[in-house]
């Protein structure tokens, strides 16, 4: 697309109406705010250095980074803290709806008192909220592997939360650390408890990954499954279910999952050895956004989102997620307008509350679609 054309579309974006539903909070964690907080519990970090460390190319080493960044997250007031930038940036970026995932999880493993931390972040992000309109919604997400107990407690928190707002229980980390099949009583217990579901599959894994996670645990939505453009009997099933994938392009990249998806086309000559988790596999030379299946999702008809995931540690935004599919994915803005609507119809809302969103969408989208014909 000519820079003309990107440039009119972007500034385009800037004003249609966005809802968010694959953002982390502690994914927005900035290299200057772990350097607070690193000074706040008396440690002396150099902000040059943090910055260095948030250069991620691999799976690994993002959750490196994550572990080590989050570590200096201890008490309620660093959580707070830590809702300062994903408050600014979603209203900046008119978000009118997020679902915000938090890492329960991780937490608990550092014995935090978990209703504390809620309680502030809560606090903190209505700050935000409330004066701009933009609704908030929370996802408490278990580690995949710390195992199945530990994910059982997380849900537990997570349905005595539910009128706090806690509207899912979701399933991160290494989705290749264990079977789907050892977390089916969890998500049983969450269906039973009234959550939604949602698990990460088909990111550093293959399709049968994202079977499992429909099939075994009754995921909701997807985190990421990228790996689904593989298997086209796995794309008839997300398109008949009407299951979404969260689809963020810029950490794909960042990851190496975009690299490890693209493997499975490329010759051997064109590959090279990685490893992750103990497991080795053959990446392509060099990756690119260009090269991601997010355009043939969409010309299939699979429901995709568009989401940030950890915007901090992948230096990207919503608003970037957008104008990077729109002059790099080849993706023309009437369609991102449509895919736009897709996270309100996708969202854990109520019936009625979702659809006095998608009302208010349409309506603001039918006057921008005028203005950019």
């Amino acid at each position: 697309m000519v820079s003309g054309q990107v440039k009119s579309g972007a500034s385009a974006l800037v004003r249609l109406p966005k809802a968010e539903l694959h953002l982390h909070l502690e994914g927005c964690l900035y290299p200057m705010q772990v350097v607070q907080l690193a000074a706040r519990h008396g440690e002396k970090l150099r902000y040059g250095e943090v910055a260095a460390r948030y250069n991620t190319q691999s799976f690994p080493a993002f959750l490196e980074l994550f572990k080590w960044a989050t570590s200096y997250l201890r008490d309620p007031q660093d959580y707070a803290l830590l809702c300062e930038h994903p408050g600014l940036h979603l209203v900046a970026e008119n978000c009118v709806y997020a679902e915000i995932t938090l890492s329960v999880g991780v937490m608990l493993l550092r014995k935090q008192n978990v209703e504390a931390n809620f309680a502030a972040i809560r606090d903190a992000m209505d700050r935000y909220a409330k004066p701009s309109g933009l609704r908030v919604r929370w996802i408490f997400d278990a580690v995949r592997q710390f195992g199945p107990e530990k994910a059982m407690e997380v849900a537990r928190l997570a349905a005595q939360m539910k009128s706090a707002g806690v509207v899912a229980f979701g399933l991160g980390g290494d989705e290749e650390s264990l079977p789907a099949s050892d977390f089916r009583k969890v998500f049983d217990y969450a269906a039973a408890e009234g959550l939604h579901r949602v698990a990460h599959a088909g990111e550093m894994g293959g399709p049968q990954a994202v079977r499992d996670a429909i099939e075994i645990l009754g995921a909701e939505r997807i985190g990421h499954g990228i790996a689904a453009i593989h298997d086209e009997g796995l794309m008839n099933l997300l398109i008949e279910r009407q299951i979404p994938l969260e689809i963020c392009p810029t950490s794909n990249l960042r990851t190496g999952a975009l690299a490890k998806l693209l493997a499975r086309n490329f010759p051997s000559d064109a590959r090279a050895t990685h490893s992750s988790a103990g497991r080795s596999f053959s990446l392509p030379a060099a990756a690119r956004l260009e090269d991601h299946p997010l355009a043939k999702f969409i010309a299939r008809g699979v429901p995709v989102t568009l989401a940030s995931d950890d915007p901090a540690m992948f230096r990207t935004t919503l608003l970037a997620e957008y104008t990077l599919a729109l002059a790099r994915m080849g993706l023309t803005l009437p369609q991102l307008i449509s895919i736009s609507e897709a996270p309100f119809r996708y969202a854990f809302l109520p019936a009625p509350e979702r659809n006095s969103l998608l009302d208010t969408f349409r309506s603001k989208t039918s006057s921008l679609s005028q203005v950019i014909s």
